[in-house]
This record gives C-alpha cells, sequence and structure tokens, in this order.
C-alpha cells in the first residue's frame, strides 16, 4: 500500500457517501444504480497503488457497467453486492491506512456471470437491431432527455475538441481520459434511456477508447477519422431529441450507424496480441453534485433546454462541487425576455429624465432618485446584455474540424492556430457568424494556401499556417482569417471581371476596389468548378451576411505572401451605439460602427457626374452622394448640401456620403423590431424607442446605399 494520506482522506469521503447511497440499492429499481457507479468510478481513479482494493471494487464496478450497459435496473445479487462492499470498505480502509492488508471481500450476493454478459454486450448486433428509428418515450422521460440533451451537446463539443487534440498529438493523455469519459457517459446515459442505435454505437467506441487508454491500441489519423464521423452521428439524433423536445415529435427516419459499428470493430484491434493491463478509470470525475443553489452567477446559455442539475455519470472535466453549484442552465427564450424586459426598463428610464426637464427641481428628492435609477438600470442593463455572451470557442472548433477535414481532401499540409478563444460575443452572433467563417475557410484552403509542391517552389515551407483570431476592440469584436498563401491576384480579378462585364474597358478601380470584387455576385476566379469552389456563390453570401449584423469585412492582400480577412461586428445586437440624425422633422439612427467622419461641405466640394449623379470629392476621393430625404419621401428637409450634414460612412471598404438637416446627440439605443409588415424594408434594420417617447428608424446603409 502506497497511498498518500489525502488519499485515504478522499477515499474515506467517497465510502460515507456510498454507504448513503446503498441504502437505496433495492431490487427491481435503477434507484441508486448511477450514484453508486459514479462513486466506484472515482474510488478506482485512487487505489491503482492498492490491488486488495482494487479487485473488489473492480468486481462490483463491472457488475453495475453491465446493467447499465444493458439498461436494466438492479437485480437482488446486484443490490446484495452493494450493500456489502459498503459494509467492507470502512474495515478495508482503516486496515489500509496502518499498513495492514484488508480482509478479503466476501459477498453474499451470487457472482454474476461476467465474462458471459461482457461477450454478449460485445455480440456483433444485427444491421436490423442498430438501424432502426430511436424510440424517444417523452410522457415518461421528458425531463430526463432534456437534461440528457442539455449535457450530450456539452460532450460533444468536448469530444470533437479532444479528437483535434489527439489527431495533433496521439500521446495526450488528458485528452484522452476526457474523450473516454464523454462517450462513456453519453453511452450509459443513452442504454438507461433505451436509445438503442445511440447507445450501441458509443458502446463501440467506448471499448476501441479503453484499448488506447491501456496502451493497446495507438490512435492514428484513421481511427480519429471514423470516432469523428461516429461523433457526428450521435450529433445527429441529439437533434432529432431536439426535435423531439421542441415540438413533440418523435423521430421518423434512422440514422444508419451500422457501418461505423462495423468501421470501428474493424479498427479495434491491439497493437500487440494478448496484451492486457488493469482496467483503471484514472482521473475520474466527482459524482452528480447536488442541484444549484438560486444564488447562481454564472449562466451558461449555449442550450435551449432549462436544466437545474447535470445528468451524468460522469462530468466532462473534474468538476468540483462548488464549480457545480454556481452555475445553472438557462431556457434562452427567458434569457431573451429578460433583455427585452431590461431594454424597456431603459426607455422608461429614458423618458422619466425627458420628463423631468420640465420640472424645476434642482436639488430635490426627484433629482436624486433618477440619478440612482439611472445608476442602477445602467447596472441591470450591462449585466443583462453579459447574460447573452458566449464564448466564441465553439465557433472556432468548429472551423478546427473543417480545416483538418478539407485539408486532407486537397491533399495539403495546414498548420491551424486560434488566439482569443475566450472572446466573449453574442450568442446571435455567435450563431450567424458560422456560415460566413465557413465559406472564408474554405476559400482560404483552396484558392489561399499552395499544394506543398508549390510552396516548396515559392521558397516556402510545405506546411501553409491558417490563423483565426478574436478580439474586442472598443465596442465591437474583430475577428481575422490570416493564411500565409499566395495572396489575391490582383490583375487575375481585374481580367476576369472584365470578361463578366462587370467593368467596362478603360475603367481603371484602385487596389482596393479591384481586390472587393471578390464579393460580388456570381464572380468567382476558380479555374474550374469543384465540390467547394468554382460556382461564383460563396463570397458575396459573406458579406451580405455580414452586413446583416451591422458588421463590415475588409481584405488586406499581398501577391505571394498571404491574405488577411477582418471583420468588424458589434458585441451584441440587441443594443447598440447610434448617432441621431435629424431630416426634416423625423429622426434617424445611423450606427456608429459604419460612421468615419460627419463635416458640412463647402461648394467646391460638390459635383454631379454623368453616370454617377451628384458626388463629393472628400479628400482627393469621389464619393455617390445620398440624399436620405429623398429616398423616403420627406418634406421640409434641407435641399442645398452646404447648409445640412454628410456623413461619410465605409461599408466594406466602400465609402459614401450621405445628406441629412443635423446632428443631434450620440446614444445606447435598445433595437426593437419592426413586426411582420415591415420586415426586410430596404435601408431600414429596426427601431428604438427615444427618450421621449417618438420612434426613430434605425438604418441600414448596406441596402440604403446600394438602392
Amino acid at each position: 500500500m502506497t497511498l498518500q494520506a489525502s488519499t485515504f482522506a478522499l477515499l474515506d469521503d467517497l465510502a460515507s457517501r456510498f454507504a448513503g447511497e446503498s441504502i437505496f440499492a433495492q431490487a427491481e429499481s435503477d434507484e441508486g444504480l448511477i450514484p453508486c457507479y459514479s462513486l466506484l468510478t472515482e474510488m478506482l481513479g485512487h487505489v491503482s497503488d492498492a490491488p486488495d482494493l482494487v479487485a473488489a471494487i473492480k468486481a462490483l464496478h463491472t457488475r453495475l457497467d453491465i446493467l447499465l450497459n444493458e439498461a436494466k435496473p438492479l437485480d437482488a445479487n446486484a443490490a446484495q453486492h452493494i450493500k456489502d462492499i459498503a459494509g467492507w470498505l470502512t474495515g478495508a480502509l482503516a486496515a489500509a491506512r496502518q499498513g495492514k492488508i484488508p480482509e478479503p471481500f466476501v459477498t453474499m450476493a451470487a457472482t454474476s456471470p461476467v465474462t458471459a454478459a461482457t461477450t454478449a454486450a460485445a455480440a456483433p448486433a444485427t444491421v436490423a437491431e442498430v438501424d432502426e428509428i430511436m424510440q424517444l418515450d417523452l410522457a415518461e422521460n421528458r425531463e430526463l432527455l432534456g437534461e440528457f440533451h442539455s449535457e450530450g451537446l456539452d460532450h460533444l463539443q468536448q469530444i470533437e475538441a479532444a479528437l483535434l487534440a489527439l489527431d495533433a498529438a496521439p500521446d495526450d493523455r488528458d485528452a484522452l481520459n476526457g474523450l473516454f469519459r464523454s462517450f462513456h457517459t453519453i453511452k450509459g446515459v443513452s442504454g438507461f434511456l433505451h436509445l438503442v442505435p445511440m447507445h450501441k454505437l458509443t458502446h463501440e467506441v467506448e471499448s476501441l477508447l479503453d484499448l488506447a487508454r491501456t496502451d493497446r491500441l495507438r490512435l492514428t489519423p484513421a481511427i480519429i477519422t471514423e470516432v469523428l464521423n461516429s461523433r457526428d452521428a450521435i450529433q445527429e439524433m441529439m437533434g432529432q431529441i431536439t426535435v423531439a423536445l421542441e415540438s413533440g415529435r418523435q423521430p421518423d427516419k434512422a440514422v444508419h450507424v451500422s457501418h461505423l459499428i462495423a468501421a470501428v470493430r474493424r479498427l479495434s484491434v491491439p497493437d500487440v496480441v494478448g496484451a492486457s493491463a488493469p482496467v483503471v478509470v484514472a482521473n475520474a470525475a466527482a459524482p452528480v453534485a447536488a442541484a444549484p443553489t438560486p444564488s447562481s452567477t454564472v449562466i451558461p446559455v449555449e442550450s435551449n433546454t432549462v436544466t437545474t442539475a447535470p445528468f451524468a455519470i460522469e462530468a466532462g472535466a473534474k468538476p468540483t462541487a462548488v464549480a457545480a453549484s454556481s452555475s445553472v442552465r438557462v431556457n434562452t427564450e427567458k434569457l431573451d425576455s429578460l433583455v427585452d424586459v431590461v431594454g424597456e426598463l431603459v426607455i422608461v428610464q429614458s423618458q422619466l429624465i425627458e420628463s423631468a426637464k420640465g420640472v424645476d427641481a434642482s436639488g430635490s428628492t426627484l433629482v436624486r432618485n433618477l440619478a440612482q435609477l439611472t445608476r442602477i438600470t445602467k447596472e441591470l442593463q450591462l449585466t443583462a446584455m453579459s447574460l447573452r455572451m458566449v464564448p466564441i470557442k465553439p465557433t472556432f472548433q468548429r472551423m478546427e474540424r473543417l480545416v483538418r477535414d478539407l485539408s486532407r481532401d486537397f491533399g495539403k499540409l495546414v498548420a491551424f492556430e486560434t488566439r482569443g478563444d475566450e472572446t466573449e460575443i453574442d450568442r446571435t452572433v455567435a450563431e450567424e457568424i458560422v456560415d460566413p467563417l465557413v465559406h472564408m475557410v474554405r476559400n482560404s484552403l483552396d484558392h489561399g494556401l499552395e499544394s506543398p509542391a508549390d510552396r516548396s517552389k515559392a521558397g516556402k515551407p510545405e506546411q501553409g499556417r491558417l490563423r483565426l483570431a478574436a478580439y474586442h476592440e472598443g465596442s465591437n469584436l474583430v475577428i481575422e482569417l490570416v493564411d500565409d498563401g499566395r495572396g489575391i491576384n490582383r490583375a487575375r480579378v481585374l481580367d476576369k471581371a472584365r470578361r463578366q462585364g462587370l467593368v467596362a474597358e478603360g475603367v481603371n478601380p484602385s487596389p482596393d476596389e479591384i481586390v472587393n470584387m471578390i464579393f460580388l455576385p456570381g464572380f468567382s476566379t476558380a479555374e474550374k468548378v469543384t465540390a467547394v469552389s468554382g460556382r461564383g456563390v460563396g463570397m458575396d453570401v459573406v458579406k451580405r451576411n455580414i452586413e446583416r449584423l451591422r458588421g463590415h469585412i475588409q481584405i488586406d492582400t499581398e501577391e505571394g505572401q498571404g491574405t488577411t480577412f477582418r471583420i468588424q461586428l458589434p458585441l451584441t445586437t440587441a443594443i447598440i451605439d447610434g448617432l441621431l440624425v435629424r431630416v426634416g422633422a423625423d429622426r434617424f439612427i445611423l450606427p456608429t460602427i459604419m460612421v468615419q467622419v460627419a463635416l458640412r461641405p463647402s461648394r467646391e466640394m460638390l459635383t454631379t457626374i454623368q453616370g454617377r449623379g451628384e458626388v463629393m470629392d472628400h479628400r482627393g476621393s469621389i464619393l455617390p452622394l445620398h440624399r436620405l430625404h429623398r429616398r423616403f419621401g420627406i418634406e421640409g428637409a434641407v435641399e442645398d448640401p452646404t447648409q445640412g450634414i454628410v456623413v461619410i460612412i465605409e461599408l466594406g471598404g466602400r465609402v459614401y456620403a450621405l445628406l441629412v438637416d443635423e446632428l443631434l446627440n450620440k446614444q445606447e439605443v435598445v433595437i426593437k423590431n419592426l413586426g411582420a409588415y415591415l420586415q426586410n424594408l430596404p435601408g431600414v434594420a429596426g427601431g428604438a424607442i427615444l427618450g421621449d417617447g417618438t420612434i426613430a428608424l434605425i438604418l441600414d446603409p448596406a441596402s440604403l446605399c446600394s438602392g
């Protein structure tokens, strides 16, 4: 026995908790089954140096594992076995602490045929048994399915991250152990809920990973690819559970997993024939913790399912009781409702301040109370907005998987790195930015990075580099995608644009205008159509989606050296910094993220060009001039630009001039939906209620200036 004093203290605590759970272990019941199994798992992680303890604990652990695999309740023998172990552990630990050999464990329960059961569990399942429609007992298990769904999505993220880490470093034990625990958890609970296809697949993958954990199998790229494919199939089944929980509709088609099971079994061949090692669960997670208290302060919002406690045999990464009690999952609809209510409070607070301006109450209680209300409202607003923020790491993780798959398809060597994974972003923005990033990563891999042979000829390392970074810049989020590839050939882009009739002969666009032509609909420089690119669909979608989020994209490229795509986005879509302007008797709000400068133009700066309309010379650049009052048919507005204000705005590398009557102020505004009848109104992104109770339209410069 070489256990440390601290280990004995931990084992005493686990044994005490196990004894408490054993009280609930009854025949024909699953009460206490999962807690007892979890506690045994953790014990095994701490007694590897005490073989006298390992043997007895492992025997019961294996017995319970079989019951969970077969989704069966405790039988009389297993329940008795649990009680016998609980009584034996106290004396065994006391003897071990004193350096003595514990009394051999003897159970009153009949021993189960472990070997036969294990063989039966591992017996090949027929296609009919596996490729079946998953049956969800919503009436009986809706709450359990909701908890499993929430935990399962987290585990799927952890699985993908661990597999990508193992792809780069096959000997990463932490990643391997975390991967095994995640599959083991999904396997156990899916069996408990009778989700047959998911349970069978995860059981096979877990068996393969167990060989790797016990050093009988080395993970190869082929194995990792099949495990990734299995993970994708599990995610598809999770999607069916999502639909069922949201709509009550049962799955109507089977997710085929038999081919995945066959592939995993083919790969489950130990490297050393006949090699064996003790099966010890290392670094096991803590048992299921109690439900969070009402004082929880951390609210992850990745899931749409309300959950009050983790539902797992093992948690993902060594959680502690303190960590478990400091977070709670919240339905995102409730969270959005909270943000909406806070927005209404902000509006009412602005209206109260506006009303108080007409009251001569300097130094009165009213003024002090309004100041206090303003402070509290601001704090509440910031807190509510922070609840919408989620790390961008899951989004970047999806791109890492994409790079891995496409680099193999293209036969290119790529070193992919991410920076700023923990940068937080509004949940809605995180969901909407995925498609643009997918298109950009695909284009960088297909068009940007050269093949190993071409890179060698250019004097570059054979392995290309692709970096995805995120960081905050003021009140904005910046995402950069950088490659060290061939860069954008401006001459080739211009030639293709002329051949497609996008640029007239004799017109010589600026270098920036040439680069931005890749965002034109239908434009492509690909020599041939592939599964990834060449159809002229992609970068125009990128630009459109980013501008819909009130952001913009810039390109910095150097031929032969590489390209940087820089996306600038507002941190949140629920509230924006706006520039309040007046046109006639109406007021509008311009997102300040797009505003460069505002000025009163002189007569010499203005002119009219045949075919281009009114333009303004701004620091040597000729900018199209858009009159807001003509666009919206507003009467009584300033007609002479020299008597008004011109706001210079930038959109995707192009600059425009917008004529308004007057600048009023800059303020934060809560974005309001205009309703179904005014959806997709050109030039308008939404509405906002001002302090005096009037409504101002929030302008969408992208559609406003393109019309």
